[in-house]
């Protein structure tokens, strides 16, 4: 699916660099026509194409490009988890989802994975080479079907009490989170609730668990973006 030697990078015709681009989409015809429509513009390079998530993280080792088309529906490795783990390896990398899914989980699952843009297939040539450039810049997309979507899903985030944001969590669960968000120690939160320090750990065990985050650290900014922790210790 990849070219076998990365060619040294040449300016375009502006004298700028050409960004080289990975392809990952299972589907050949389509990825074939992606990679000949990007190719038309002198600002970009397709340096190699994959067709599933453990693909694409060989060939972003390969050849770190510096953009990557996604598409979200591949075969074993989802596009969201591939997203992941290609930027934890190489985190300057930019990375446009282009997909069938238009669905509000998909999208947030896509930002929260790290991707800079996200548009639907069917979306125009030039929209697609536009959105390329503008995170080829730094910058983020999103589709004009789902701009607006966007803002009122982030807004929600924002405005929704926790109970909603969580659901998943009990309500002693949410306390505790809540405290932990607000600076407090595990012994502190055990003192505050009249329990085990023992008994907190495995709450706290437990809402990891749930939010799917590794430490304190990535739950008290999930918490904290969810609106807990605003009270004083």
């Amino acid at each position: 699916m990849s070219e076998l030697a990365r060619p040294p990078r040449t300016p375009d015709d502006t004298g700028a660099l050409r960004k080289d681009v990975l392809l990952v989409e299972d589907h050949p015809l389509f990825r074939e026509g992606l990679a000949a429509a990007i190719g038309l513009d002198a600002g970009f390079r397709v340096t190699a194409q994959a067709a599933n998530g453990e693909e694409a993280l060989a060939e972003a080792a390969r050849t770190t490009p510096d953009l990557v088309v996604m598409d979200l529906g591949l075969p074993g490795l989802s596009g969201i988890e591939t997203t992941r783990r290609l930027l934890h390896a190489h985190p300057g990398t930019g990375v446009l989802i282009v997909t069938m899914s238009e669905d509000d989980d998909s999208l947030l699952a896509a930002l929260r994975a790290g991707a800079r843009g996200y548009l639907l297939k069917g979306a125009p040539r030039e929209e697609v080479l536009w959105a390329l450039h503008t995170i080829g810049r730094g910058g983020a997309v999103f589709g004009h079907q789902l701009a607006e979507r966007l803002r009122a899903l982030l807004a929600a985030i924002h405005s929704t009490p926790a109970r909603e944001a969580f659901p998943t969590l009990t309500t002693r669960e949410r306390e505790i989170l809540d405290l932990l968000a607000g600076g407090l120690t595990y012994r502190q939160i055990a003192h505050r609730l009249f329990i085990a320090d023992k008994t907190v750990r495995n709450h706290v065990g437990s809402v990891f668990s749930k939010l799917q985050v590794r430490d304190r650290a990535a739950a008290i900014v999930r918490a904290r973006d969810a609106g807990l922790g605003t009270q004083a210790p």
